[in-house]
């Protein structure tokens, strides 16, 4: 009986172009039948030839043939050595941090998404890990924040809903310095358009429940660790004991996401900038935040590190009658959570993403009750702008 989980056919896919890549995965096809889309393998246990024999898989919950070529893909496309598939982004950053021991300090970007805000104070805090909120772009107050037990710095970029930009080999170096690790979000651009692991990260998460999968189908998580065998054992422990990988199906959904990814992305960058310019000649439109704008602070750095802006705009109006007239009045938009799917998603980030952080802190970064996240989809950009015309004008 073959061993599939050691086959190693998914090495020659490093040659390839990342379109090519997305398309074709690890082993692409299942080896044992030649089936094209690598089967749902929805079992719990897997039977072994004889005593002292093994197909290579056991038990679902440690190893599944679908969720392993999810993994594997993953790897290839962040350019790390292993991947792991959660079952929810959330339990994708619980892994993370749990490589911290109590008493280390972690330093996190201050405008980050509510649920990672949460995960932090609530669960981990009680735990002796120290934290403290920074904003990424600025190199100086990271320095600043820098405590002798600062052992991971914790960066999404573009942030979630702010759009600033940090500069990751940057603080990679800054990291490096100190002897901690460098972990980056990598949710709004996926390795499409930006890669962390080659700017000096170590470790890459996803809500792979966004652009990843792509369809607002599956939620799920992902993993990848650039280089460290020890780190990525650490991880494999976590995944096993905690229960929280991502099941089968879930699993090929991604897949099957990730195959559409390059011209996916390619669509949400071009609709975005266009939906972004449109947004700044409104009247009702105070501040657009877009990291595509060439008078955005960090443009240059955007431009240094990625190849495209992404599908995500947040933007304030002039008051919360307009907010609340937009999301009563839009159509096609849908004024739903989440991002990164192939509809235009529009979200009121104080009630729903950012609930949990406190008010004063939501004061001060921006995401004030006339301010509006969206997550710019695969439509006909014109029937986008249409749509908020008539719901914001109208």
């Amino acid at each position: 009986m073959k061993n599939f989980s050691n086959y190693t056919d998914f090495d020659t896919k490093e040659n390839l172009a990342f379109d090519s890549k997305v398309v074709h995965g690890a082993l692409g096809t299942e080896p044992l039948t030649g089936a094209v889309s690598m089967p749902i393998f929805q079992a719990a246990t897997f039977r072994h030839p004889e005593f002292g024999q093994t197909t290579g898989f056991a038990y679902s919950r440690l190893e599944n043939p679908t969720r392993l070529e999810l993994e594997r893909t993953m790897a290839i496309l962040e350019g790390g050595i292993r991947g792991f598939a959660f079952s929810s982004g959330q339990a994708a950053n619980m892994a993370v941090f749990s490589l911290l021991e109590p008493g280390d300090h972690i330093i996190l970007s201050d405008d980050i998404y509510g649920g990672t805000f949460r995960i932090i104070g609530d669960v981990f805090g009680k735990y002796g890990i120290e934290h403290t909120y920074v904003d990424m772009s600025d190199l100086d107050a990271v320095q600043a924040a820098i405590q002798k037990n600062t052992k991971m710095f914790f960066i999404e970029t573009p942030t979630n809903p702010m759009m600033k930009v940090a500069d990751i080999h940057a603080v990679s170096e800054i990291a490096k310095g100190i002897g901690a690790l460098t972990v980056v979000d990598n949710t709004f651009l996926t390795p499409y358009f930006q890669k962390p692991l080659t700017l000096g990260a170590d470790i890459v998460t996803h809500s792979s429940t966004k652009y990843l999968g792509g369809h607002n189908d599956t939620i799920s998580g992902i993993v990848v660790v650039k280089d460290d065998e020890e780190i990525a054992e650490k991880i494999n422990i976590h995944i096993k004991s905690h229960g929280s990988q991502l099941a089968p199906l879930d699993s090929w959904l991604v897949l099957r996401g990730i195959k559409t990814l390059a011209v996916r992305m390619d669509k949400h960058n071009a609709n975005a900038k266009k939906v972004a310019h449109w947004l700044r000649e409104q009247k009702k439109v105070e501040k657009v935040y877009y990291v595509g704008f060439e008078d955005h602070k960090d443009y240059d750095v955007t431009l240094k590190q990625t190849t495209g802006f992404g599908g995500m705009i947040s933007f304030t109006v002039d008051s919360e009658e307009t907010v609340m007239k937009i999301l009563k009045n839009v159509d096609m938009i849908m004024f739903a959570e989440s991002l990164g799917g192939t509809e235009t998603l529009i979200t009121y980030p104080t009630t729903q993403t950012h609930e949990d952080t406190p008010e004063d802190v939501k004061e001060k970064l921006g995401i004030t009750r006339s301010f509006l996240r969206m997550s710019v989809g695969i439509e006909n950009p014109d029937d986008i702008i249409a749509d908020l015309d008539r719901a914001m004008n109208g």
